[in-house]
């Protein structure tokens, strides 16, 4: 939809924000170039960054707990999880388990 002639904003589109447009951009960029999707099991990590970005860090609530999420790209690789790291403690593979809504749910990814 663009505003017609009457409109104090003639000519602008409004699609952005009437078709789920918006929403759905916050999907992709949440959970396929930030890599941060949840599961059954928990939230998987799994960013698809361009190399010449370095890290981010972010906050995610899920299942009513609040995860800090850190990641790192020391090799300036666009993607790969070289170790992923729950409040300090190494974890095999990319998935985070679930959090208690009580318990810190620090995530430190290391790209590579």
């Amino acid at each position: 939809m663009v505003a017609g002639i009457d409109a104090p904003s003639f000519g602008e589109g409004k699609n952005s924000w009437l078709t789920g447009t918006a929403a759905w951009t916050f999907t992709n960029i949440s959970q396929y170039i930030l890599g941060i999707r949840p599961t059954n099991n928990g939230l998987a990590i799994d960013p698809c960054l361009p190399a010449s970005i370095p890290g981010f860090s972010c906050e995610r609530l899920y299942r009513g707990a609040r995860y800090h999420i850190t990641v790192e790209n020391p090799e300036g690789v666009s993607k790969g999880v070289k170790q992923l790291y729950l409040n300090g403690i190494a974890i095999e593979g990319n998935v985070v388990p679930l959090c208690s809504s009580n318990d810190p749910c620090d995530v430190r990814v290391v790209m590579g």
